[in-house]
């Protein structure tokens, strides 16, 4: 029986890119040839697609996510002064098949041995998010992966938040969204969501729903032994 007057957890929905797949394994495949600057490369490429999605959305002038990352890997690129175009080739295909996170399969099977339901609710262009799942081997391991695009809008307006609902079947207060970003968290919050922050990276809390979300430094943190926590 829930003892925080919540109904038990039927959904687990994560966000992709940083919570699910590691948005600096696309630089990390290139060290050598982005040199002593591929960590910072790495942080300013996402830095600016993160800023593009809420420009764009705030302007109300959508363009997908897919796009804005180029935009950003362009802006990265000029900023650090790299001009080679093969690079940059090889860093968007490196992008459509992004690395999970070394737990991520491991506790996917474990929640739905479990008997719950996975998702994933992400900015990412469907096409985008295919490719990636797909590669990263966790396509079987979802049952559904919700892209903002048919909105064309995105996080952290709660009309993405209401796409899983309609797509799950479930209560907002049923499900469970996590995510290493302390905005989507923030957004998830206000929206009604359970929440974990995956502060992978031991950063401070930025928003008030922070102190409320459960903090874990990774996705294991999701499972305890057999049960589900």
């Amino acid at each position: 029986m829930p003892t925080d007057m919540h109904p038990p957890v039927a959904a687990y929905v994560f966000d992709a890119y940083g919570t699910l797949l590691d948005v600096h394994s696309a630089t990390a495949r290139h060290t050598a040839r982005l040199g002593g600057e591929a960590a910072a490369f790495s942080q300013t490429w996402r830095t600016k697609q993160l800023e593009y999605s809420w420009v764009s959305s705030l302007m109300q002038r959508y363009r997908d996510f897919w796009s804005l990352t180029e935009d950003a890997l362009d802006f990265a690129m000029a900023r650090h002064g790299i001009a080679d175009r093969a690079l940059r080739a090889d860093l968007l295909s490196a992008y459509e098949r992004l690395d999970a996170y070394p737990e991520v399969h491991a506790t996917l099977v474990a929640l739905r041995a479990g008997g719950m339901r996975t998702a994933i609710l992400s900015n990412g262009s469907p096409a985008m998010l295919d490719s990636a799942v797909r590669a990263a081997g966790l396509a079987d391991l979802l049952d559904a992966t919700i892209s903002v695009d048919p909105l064309r809008v995105f996080k952290p307006d709660p009309r993405v938040y209401a796409l899983v609902g309609r797509q799950l079947g479930v209560a907002d207060d049923a499900v469970s969204f996590q995510s290493s970003n302390a905005w989507d968290i923030a957004g998830a919050d206000a929206f009604g969501f359970r929440t974990v922050w995956v502060n992978r990276t031991q950063q401070p809390p930025e928003y008030p729903a922070a102190a409320r979300a459960r903090v874990v430094a990774d996705l294991r943190a999701l499972v305890d032994g057999a049960g589900i926590r």
